[in-house]
């Protein structure tokens, strides 16, 4: 049976080429974005398979007509592929509570929106899978200048393990995307932000938002990364985690070598305190 995909922000980044690339492969898509507009002319495909939407991802109801209308239209939902989000770099002092929560709200809650949404459709049908997009950036953590940004994509991968578990009796699978960091960056789609309150101090992070994310390692290629996702979303029994790109492990091992150290490190001073390690 042919699979109806729902895609959120399809007109920028991994949603634009994962829409384009389902189009041609002759799949049925729903995809999302502010701006019908920008939507039709980005994907610049007319197509009875194509099902354009303007959504409020904050706006609960708004999602909910964007999922209900996609199965009016095509009579169901398979896969969902939560792509919408953006980045922030500025240190954590810098950015002030509006900005960080809303660097939260898209990047998580919006994400969380489209989940609540799409459930019930997915549970009713018994079937169903979700890609939740993060980033290596979520796994490994340290990096200045990107404190807030992080700290949502460690949020999605988060919830998405624990969110794989409770939705697997009801025949849904999740995926949650792990990418090195995409070769068009932030700055190329326009989705990188910074805050208005600039701190003369932290000058290596002024330096940061001039060259962002992508200069940490390894890149992915947003064509590549949408077959990837493509070949996923037809497998049986897919993964929980996907990676992709280049050196992944190399980049995972930034977080996983200094905590065994350190582990390694207090396991005398916490042996004396009476606690197993």
């Amino acid at each position: 049976m042919e699979k109806i995909w729902f895609i959120t922000e399809a007109s920028k980044g991994l949603g634009l080429t994962l829409a384009k690339r389902l189009i041609q492969e002759g799949y049925k898509v729903a995809g999302t974005s502010s701006s019908l507009d920008e939507l039709k002319r980005s994907v610049g495909t007319v197509s009875p398979g194509f099902l354009p939407l303007v959504v409020d991802l904050l706006d609960e109801d708004s999602v909910a007509r964007a999922l209900y209308d996609t199965v009016c239209h095509f009579g169901r939902i398979d896969v969902v592929v939560n792509t919408a989000k953006y980045g922030l770099a500025g240190s954590i002092e810098e950015l002030s509570d509006e900005e960080t929560r809303r660097n939260f709200d898209v990047n998580v809650f919006g994400t969380l929106n489209v989940i609540r949404g799409a459930l019930p459709f997915l549970r009713e049908q018994g079937s169903g899978h979700i890609f939740n997009v993060s980033s290596i950036g979520g796994f490994t953590g340290a990096k200045e200048g990107f404190g807030i940004y992080r700290a949502t994509e460690l949020a999605v991968l988060g919830f998405s393990e624990s969110l794989a578990a409770e939705v697997r009796p009801f025949g849904i699978d999740v995926t949650v995307v792990v990418p090195a960091y995409f070769r068009s960056g932030f700055t190329a789609s326009g989705l990188l932000a910074v805050p208005k309150r600039k701190i003369a101090d932290y000058r290596s992070i002024k330096e940061i938002q001039d060259q962002p994310l992508q200069q940490d390692g390894g890149t992915v290629e947003l064509e590549k990364a949408a077959m990837a996702l493509l070949l996923v979303g037809e497998q049986e029994d897919p993964p929980l985690f996907l990676f992709l790109g280049q050196n992944m492990s190399d980049l995972a091992a930034v977080k996983t070598r200094p905590v065994e150290r350190r582990m390694e490190g207090v396991k005398e001073l916490v042996s004396a305190a009476g606690l197993a390690v």
